[in-house]
């Protein structure tokens, strides 16, 4: 029983730091959906159209990709916990430069600034995850990285609601001295705050402390994660050979024969782009202009913008117990052939609205199967490549590579997350069924690739990785 109870007690820490880690993925959901509920307001207060709302919406998107490309290098150089401490640093300022802007400009600013810091958050979560984790436990820890987004991003609309109710219902109006998207911007600070404090208690990644000369915090960081009934001398030993068996990682170090990177960097960077490219994020960003635009009314195109979030926690739960189980590559392609006949339905759906003056509608049954089809791409997303790309990404580059690799691969997320989401106006009213083929198209593309590219991670130690 005392056996049992340690277990118990060791477990609960690793699950302990790993949520931590995680975090920074909270940080970028609820970045993603804050901005949602303030749209309309920044698009009043400062008088401007669709295209720098736009632009204001999407430019931290580009700034992720920066940041995600620079906090590989960086998690490097300053270690795995001490970038993380600068990503919640600048969030935190940022945030406040969100909710106090002079102009649409600045304000665009401030949000590239946030983005940076999300960028290089995505990096760090998935890095000192899978560094930390034992094997056996590895996949459902690297999903924390995916839950801790889906619950920003419900946590972010509770919020927004909230701010908007105590505003009167608009959120241009005066609340405690400032508009009410301002204070909604502003909320941003606290889970930057929080990720600062955690960011502050975790200890350092043990291969990081091996990689900068320092072998005995190293030790006493694998006994604390992996037990000390482990034999820690030779896991010291066995990580020290890998990291002296390969120079230190620079970009340099990615380059290879095809299309020069390494094979392993672009099955790392087609996993990412897929993981966008099926359009999960039009759900998020653009769901309640969506079903406003084939005849839903407003207060229910929000209700069903916040049921999405619900099926994205109940699916990414769902991953979170079979990743370890079943092993990455089943799940992927179980989620692919679900995406893409959810979507190929949505689009079939989409094909049968009718518009009369300026009011489109969905017919019945079309209105109801395009919902019920929406929901289920957002649940086999949920349930498959929202989690398992997080975690592959984590752990299926070489040791020396990985905090670079990921950068890279994450970088490329980032790129086409914002191509879809600053496309997707224009797409959709130029053809909405023709869009949500596209994406069931890439949804299909996808299962050809996991299963002619991607390799089962299960259960391998990272120093078997390459």
């Amino acid at each position: 029983m005392a056996t049992h109870d340690a277990h118990q007690e060791h477990l609960g820490h690793i699950v302990f730091i790993t949520a931590a880690a995680a975090i920074g993925g909270f940080l970028f959901g609820y970045d993603s959906a804050v901005i949602n509920g303030a749209v309309v307001g920044i698009q009043k207060y400062f008088a401007v159209g669709a295209v720098e709302i736009g632009l204001v919406v999407a430019i931290a998107l580009l700034g992720s990709a920066l940041g995600a490309w620079v906090g590989g290098g960086l998690a490097d150089r300053l270690g795995r916990t001490r970038t993380m401490q600068v990503a919640a640093i600048v969030f935190a300022i940022s945030s406040i430069g969100q909710m106090l802007p002079f102009s649409i400009w600045d304000l665009g600013g401030w949000r590239f600034l946030a983005g940076v810091a999300i960028g290089m958050a995505s990096v760090l979560g998935p890095t000192y995850i899978a560094e930390v984790s034992p094997p056996a436990y590895r996949g459902r820890l690297g999903s924390f990285q995916q839950l801790a987004i889906v619950l920003g991003i419900a946590v972010s609309q509770l919020v927004n609601y909230a701010i908007a109710r105590v505003a009167g219902g608009n959120v241009n109006n005066q609340l405690w001295g400032l508009q009410a998207w301002q204070w909604m911007l502003g909320a941003c600070v606290v889970p930057a705050l929080l990720y600062l404090l955690f960011a502050l208690t975790i200890p350092e990644s043990p291969r990081y402390l091996i990689m900068a000369g320092r072998p005995r915090q190293a030790r006493r960081v694998l006994a604390e994660v992996e037990g000390s009934d482990v034999d820690l001398d030779a896991r010291v030993a066995e990580i020290q050979h890998v990291l002296q068996t390969e120079r230190r990682p620079t970009m340099k170090d990615l380059r290879g024969p095809r299309l020069g990177l390494r094979g392993i960097v672009w099955i790392g960077i087609a996993l990412s782009a897929f993981q966008q490219l099926v359009g999960i994020n039009v759900i998020f960003y653009y769901s309640s202009v969506l079903w406003q635009s084939v005849g839903i009314a407003q207060s229910e195109s929000l209700l069903i913008s916040f049921s999405s979030s619900v099926i994205n926690i109940v699916g990414t739960f769902i991953a979170i117990s079979l990743v370890d189980k079943i092993g990455r590559k089943p799940l992927l392609l179980i989620g692919s052939a679900g995406m893409a006949l959810s979507l190929g339905t949505a689009a079939w759906a989409f094909s049968t609205a009718e518009k009369v003056g300026d009011t489109v509608t969905l017919p019945s049954p079309q209105g109801m199967i395009a919902l019920i089809a929406a929901n289920v791409f957002v649940l086999f997303f949920a349930l498959s490549w929202g989690v398992v790309v997080w975690v592959l990404l984590g752990e299926m580059f070489p040791n020396r590579i990985r905090a670079a690799a990921l950068g890279v691969a994450a970088s490329a997320q980032w790129i086409a997350n914002w191509a879809i989401t600053v496309s997707f106006p224009a797409l959709s009213e130029w053809n909405l069924p023709a869009t949500y083929a596209g994406y069931a198209c890439f949804a299909a593309l996808s299962f050809l690739f996991v299963v002619k590219w991607v390799k089962e991670t299960k259960g391998r130690r990272l120093e078997e990785m390459g």
